[in-house]
C-alpha cells in the first residue's frame, strides 16, 4: 500500500511539473451536483501533487444545492457540518485549449477517513460499471450535446427575466449550411479545442432551434463518457466566451420552442462482441441486450427524475418534437423514448440504443449509473421488450395509444420523483444517502417554481447550464 502511495505521489509530481512546463498555472477540479451544475475548486498547478495525496476540502452540503444555488436538506445531508475531500483523477487531467494557463480534472469525493462519500455520483457510476463487468457485460456510452448560442450582452452584463431577447449570431435555417458559413470560425475553434483535448468528435451540425448546434463525441466506458460530456460543455462555453458569445445547454432556452437535449447512446458487449449483432434474434438483439433495454424502458418513468431533473426539462418534453415523451421504443424511430439504432449491416459496432428523453440538466454520472442499474435489473428479472412502435405516438388518439399499451411519461418533476422514490432497484443501486439527496433536490426545485409561468421557468434556468 505504501509503495503504491509513493508511486502516486511521484506520478502527481511529474504531472504537475509537465503542466507547469506547458504554461498551466491552475487546475480546475470539478464535480457535478444533483441539480446538474458543474461545481469547482481550483488549485495552483504546483499544488496538484498535494491535492492528489490529501485531497481538497469541500462541504457535503453541495449534494443538496439546487440549480438556483439555494440549499435544501435530506435526511442525511444539509447544514454547515462535515467535510469531504476532493481527489482529482490524474488519468483525466487535461490542459484546456480554450482557457490558456488552465487544466481540468474530474474529482472523486471521500470523507476525511478516506472512505468513499456515499453520495459521490462519479463513484456511483463506477460501481455500476463494475457491477456490469461482474455480470460479463461491457457498456460503451456517449452523449450528444446540444446548445444554443447567442451574443453576449455588451460589457458582459447578462440580461435576465422573461423579457430577455436573445441576439442570435446566425440567421440560417435549421440544419442549414448557412449557419456553418455564418459561424465557421467559431465552430472550427470548438472542434479544434475538443480535438486538442483528446475528445474524438464524430460530427457537428446545426440543429432545429434558432442558434442551436449539436456535437456528438465517440463512445467510451460510462465514467469516461460522463467525464467527456462535462469537458465538452465547458470547452464549448469557453470557446463561446472568446468569441463574444454565450452558450446555453438548458433544456428550455425559450419556452414553447424546441429545447436542448443530451441524448445518451449505449451499446452492450460481451467478450468484445456486440450484443446488438445477433443475426438470428429479433431486432438483432442478443437475449441479455433485449432484457437490459427492457429494464431501461420499464424504468424510464423513474429515470426521468435523473435524466430530466429540472422543471425546465418538462417544457422540452413535448409530443411530436423528437423528445421521446411516450414510454415506448422503436427501430430508428426518433419519436420513441428508446430508439434502437441498427447501423450499417457490415459495421460490427454500428448497433446500439439511444435514450431520447435526457437533457443537460442531468448529472451525467447519475444518468449513466442509473441506466446501468435499470438495465441490469432488467436482465436479472428477465424483462422483455414489447413490440416496437412505428410513427409518432403523439398523433394517435388516446384510445389507440391505450390499445397499443403506450403511456405518457411523467409530465412534471414531481411525477418523476414519485416514481424514483418508489423504485426499489434504483434505491438499492444508489443507496439511501444518494437516493435521498436526489429526491430532496427534485422536491425543492419543483416547490421553487410552483406557480411560475413557462417563460419564467425558461428565463430563470436559461444560463444555469
Amino acid at each position: 500500500m505504501g509503495s503504491r502511495a509513493a508511486q502516486q505521489r511521484q506520478e502527481a509530481r511529474q504531472l504537475a511539473a509537465r503542466l507547469s512546463a506547458e504554461g498551466v498555472r491552475n487546475v480546475a477540479l470539478t464535480w457535478v451536483d444533483n441539480a446538474g451544475i458543474a461545481r469547482v475548486k481550483t488549485v495552483p498547478a504546483e499544488r496538484l501533487a498535494a491535492a492528489a495525496e490529501r485531497g481538497v476540502g469541500m462541504s457535503p452540503v453541495f449534494d443538496v444545492f439546487t440549480s438556483d444555488d439555494a440549499i435544501t436538506a435530506s435526511d442525511h445531508l444539509g447544514g454547515p457540518d462535515g467535510d469531504l475531500r476532493l481527489f482529482p483523477d490524474l488519468d483525466r487531467v487535461t490542459t484546456l485549449a480554450a482557457q490558456p494557463g488552465w487544466a481540468w480534472a474530474p474529482a472523486d469525493r471521500y470523507d476525511q477517513l478516506g472512505l468513499p462519500h456515499p453520495a459521490c455520483q462519479r463513484q456511483f457510476a463506477r460501481r455500476m460499471t463494475e457491477r456490469a463487468a461482474t455480470a460479463g457485460l461491457e457498456l460503451r456510452m456517449g452523449f450528444e450535446t446540444e446548445w444554443v448560442v447567442a451574443r453576449a450582452p455588451a460589457g458582459h452584463q447578462a440580461a435576465t427575466g422573461a423579457d430577455e431577447v436573445l441576439d442570435y449570431p446566425c440567421a440560417g435555417p435549421a440544419y442549414g449550411m448557412t449557419r456553418v458559413v455564418e459561424l465557421s470560425d467559431y465552430l472550427r475553434d470548438v472542434t479544434e479545442a475538443l480535438s486538442v483535448q483528446g475528445i474524438d468528435v464524430l460530427q457537428l451540425h446545426p440543429e432545429y432551434a434558432p442558434g442551436q448546434f449539436e456535437v456528438t463525441t465517440a463512445p467510451g466506458d460510462p465514467v469516461r463518457a460522463a467525464d467527456d460530456v462535462v469537458l465538452v460543455r465547458e470547452t464549448i462555453r469557453a470557446v463561446s466566451v472568446r468569441h463574444g458569445l454565450r452558450a446555453s445547454f438548458a433544456p428550455s432556452v425559450v419556452a414553447g420552442a424546441v429545447g436542448n437535449g443530451c441524448h445518451l447512446h449505449l451499446g452492450l458487449y460481451r467478450d468484445g462482441t456486440s450484443l446488438h449483432r445477433s443475426p438470428d434474434a429479433p431486432w438483432g438483439l442478443a437475449p441479455d441486450a433485449a432484457a437490459f433495454l427492457g429494464g431501461v424502458l420499464g424504468a424510464l418513468p423513474a429515470l426521468l427524475a435523473v435524466g430530466c431533473p429540472s422543471p425546465a426539462s418538462y417544457l422540452r418534453l413535448q409530443p411530436s418534437q423528437w423528445a421521446g415523451v411516450y414510454q415506448c421504443w422503436g427501430v430508428e424511430n426518433r419519436e420513441a423514448a428508446l430508439r434502437l439504432i441498427t447501423g450499417a449491416p457490415d459495421d460490427p459496432d454500428g448497433g446500439h440504443a439511444e435514450i431520447k428523453t435526457f437533457d443537460a440538466a442531468a448529472n451525467p454520472y447519475l444518468a449513466v449509473g442509473a441506466v446501468i442499474a435499470a438495465g441490469l435489473h432488467g436482465i436479472e428479472s428477465g424483462d422483455r421488450l414489447p413490440e416496437p412502435q412505428t410513427g409518432d405516438p403523439g398523433v394517435l388518439g388516446v384510445r389507440e395509444r391505450a390499445r397499443r399499451g403506450i403511456v405518457r411519461l411523467p409530465a412534471t418533476v414531481t411525477e418523476a420523483a414519485d416514481r424514483l422514490e418508489k423504485s426499489a432497484p434504483l434505491f438499492e443501486a444508489m443507496g439511501e444517502v444518494l437516493h435521498g439527496a436526489v429526491l430532496a433536490v427534485r422536491r425543492a426545485e419543483e416547490a421553487h417554481f410552483a406557480g411560475s409561468e413557462d417563460d419564467e421557468i425558461a428565463a430563470a434556468t436559461r444560463w444555469r447550464w
